[in-house]
């Protein structure tokens, strides 16, 4: 089993694996489109977290999973994933590894329509919202920072998420 993670499994998947590899899902970019009211914000105070909109390309991480602990894992995943964000779905995907090896794998995305899935935020808006939130994970910024943080150590290129880190520079 395959598992392709763009948000915070790229830097805590929280689970054993056989193989891990830089891979890219055409089709779909990542953004700060999701909106979070449990692990970085609550009901008063909702955060965002990453989410695949249409269009262009993703790279990430995937995580192939040993037979004997894909059951453990995929549920681990759907209650990390799915339980506390119900604007996600479980999606099979293909992805293309950084060997020239294509896999089927499984990813979280928005469901379209989704009162939660808000992908046309600029990044002046997502600033807004993210500096204000916090929930049982810690907070946001530190979500935005460590996203970023982890997207420069994997030489991917996120204009807009960096941008939306670099506005907590000039935050007094």
């Amino acid at each position: 089993m395959w598992l392709f993670g763009y948000g915070s499994l790229m830097w805590r998947p929280g689970f054993d694996f056989a193989e891990r590899r830089r891979a890219t899902l055409d089709g779909r970019q990542r953004a700060l489109c999701v909106r979070t009211v449990h692990h970085r914000g609550t009901a008063e105070r909702p955060g965002l977290v990453m989410g695949l909109k249409p269009g262009g390309s993703c790279a990430g991480i995937a995580y192939r999973v040993a037979a004997g602990h894909a059951d453990a894992v995929a549920a681990y995943l759907r209650e990390r994933e799915l339980d506390h964000y119900p604007v996600y779905r479980e999606a099979a995907v293909t992805v293309a590894l950084d060997d020239g090896r294509t896999v089927p794998a499984t990813t979280y995305l928005p469901r379209g329509g989704h009162p939660d899935f808000l992908p046309n935020l600029g990044v002046e808006e997502q600033f807004a919202i993210v500096r204000q939130a916090g929930g049982v994970s810690g907070t946001n910024a530190d979500y935005v920072r460590r996203a970023a943080r982890a997207l420069r150590d994997l030489d991917i290129d996120e204009p807009a998420i960096f941008a939306v880190a670099a506005a907590f520079e000039d935050d007094p």
